[in-house]
């Protein structure tokens, strides 16, 4: 058989509209998930000052251990898109089962842990005052930690094989389940009692076992993933596929974390100065994640592409394509974003409170937030690209490094230690993300020009 030469690379504005149109659905879905913070915020800031406190607090220590898992689980994409892009659709099933065995085992020790750290927020120093809600809350969201990994899994699949609309859908719905579920719980309604920020928790709970549940059932009855034949057999957890997965996956998971916990950290430090600038935090932070949906879901496209490109044998200049394809358009929806809080940041603001001393706190620190869309977004950008490549292990490093080298200590130095509060915090979050844009964006140069194309028979 006569050897060809290696598969023609896209054109740049080809890889730019591949890269947007595989990223849309995939923004509407984060976007969608952004939103179930900005309601449980909104619907507890209507409740009071102390609910909002209280979801704050409990929200931070439910994503912190959470990101683990999730990043974890960020390893599916990239091993499935390099799969699909080899053309080797028999071996997607398999991989998949495994990875659902590994979802399935994360969320259990999870749960396990929220149970546990449920009964210690008072040793953490958060404010007395907060606790009750705090605790209700948590014990109340724990219960859909299982369900949410399993969601995960699933997801990942289906945006590793180029189909992110389900993503868009099913994170949609479950905003449609959490509004009146929330607020009947919150507020009580009919046969439901009053119960605050505990309601809350049992609301996205609630929310997350059915979304998991939708997507099961939509995996197994389209015909878009029956080639795969997900369902086809039960097969036993073989760690020769775990292991791989995890390998690949635990980094990520690290290197989500230590961005995290940056910010989960910090609210939680800003949670001991008390419950005004608790709330002024959390609808700040609040605001800030819903912007990082945009960047974050061109990211993962962008995994997506470059291992698409890496499996089948582009080589560097064709994963570099689609590296910068994401970057282009990563600098141009944080240029938006950007001076969408500049402009807006006050009547954003309106839409979470009516308390006037948490208002004007939670509009400044927006102008924070405004300033490090740029570097937040590069930084997941680039991250998004090393997945692509399996390139796992170093960003993590460089991630403790920028975070937790840099960030952390400069921020609490400048709001604990010099006084600044709030913004002396966030002073600390926009220097760590500077410096993991920097360094993360380098290490994708490197990276990326090691590989050579490869001729196909």
């Amino acid at each position: 058989v006569p050897m060809s030469s290696p598969p023609a690379i896209p054109r740049f504005g080809h890889e730019v509209r591949s890269t947007a149109f595989l990223a849309a659905p995939l923004v509407a879905g984060h976007v969608a998930t952004g939103l179930i913070g900005f309601v449980d915020s909104v619907i507890a800031g209507h409740h009071g000052t102390n609910t909002l406190a209280a979801v704050a607090v409990g929200t931070a220590i439910f994503w912190l251990p959470l990101m683990v898992p999730m990043g974890t689980l960020m390893a599916v994409p990239p091993s499935v898109s390099q799969l699909d892009g080899e053309g080797r659709h028999a071996e997607v099933g398999p991989l998949f089962r495994q990875a659902l065995w590994l979802a399935a085992g994360l969320g259990a020790l999870l749960l396990v842990l929220l149970t546990l750290l449920a009964n210690a927020l008072g040793p953490l120093g958060i404010a007395p005052d907060i606790v009750p809600g705090a605790t209700a809350f948590l014990h109340g969201i724990r219960w859909g930690v299982p369900a949410l990994t399993l969601y995960f899994c699933m997801r990942y699949l289906s945006d590793g094989i180029h189909w992110t609309l389900p993503t868009m859908l099913f994170g949609f719905g479950g905003l449609l389940v959490l509004v009146p579920t929330g607020y009947a719980l919150a507020f009580g309604w009919g046969p439901f009692p009053e119960r605050g920020a505990g309601g809350l928790g049992l609301a996205s709970a609630i929310m997350m076992w059915l979304q998991a549940l939708g997507f099961a059932t939509y995996l197994a009855m389209s015909k878009r993933f029956a080639r795969y034949a997900l369902f086809s057999r039960f097969d036993p957890p073989r760690w020769s596929k775990i292991g791989p997965l995890l390998r690949t996956g635990l980094p990520i998971g690290v290197t989500v974390t230590m961005e995290g916990s940056l910010f989960v950290v910090t609210a939680l430090l800003i949670g001991r100065l008390g419950e005004i600038e608790a709330a002024a935090h959390q609808i700040a932070i609040n605001v800030a994640a819903l912007c990082f949906m945009v960047p974050f879901g061109l990211a993962e496209a962008t995994t997506v592409r470059v291992g698409n490109a890496v499996g089948r044998g582009l080589g560097s200049a064709g994963v570099r394509r689609a590296g910068f394809a994401g970057l282009a358009l990563v600098l141009a929806t944080q240029t938006l974003s950007g001076i969408a809080l500049l402009l807006g940041h006050d009547h954003v603001v309106r839409a979470y409170t009516q308390d006037a001393a948490v208002a004007s706190l939670a509009g400044a620190l927006l102008l924070y937030a405004a300033a490090f869309q740029f570097p937040d977004g590069i930084q997941a950008l680039s991250a998004g690209a090393l997945r692509g490549l399996k390139d796992t292990r170093v960003p993590m490093f460089l991630a403790m490094f920028s975070y937790w080298g840099v960030g952390m200590p400069i921020g609490a130095g400048f709001g604990l230690g010099l006084g600044w509060g709030p913004k002396g915090m966030w002073v600390g979050l926009i220097l760590g993300l500077t410096v993991a844009s920097i360094l993360m964006g380098l290490r994708f140069r490197q990276t990326s020009r090691r590989l050579t194309a490869t001729v196909t028979p």
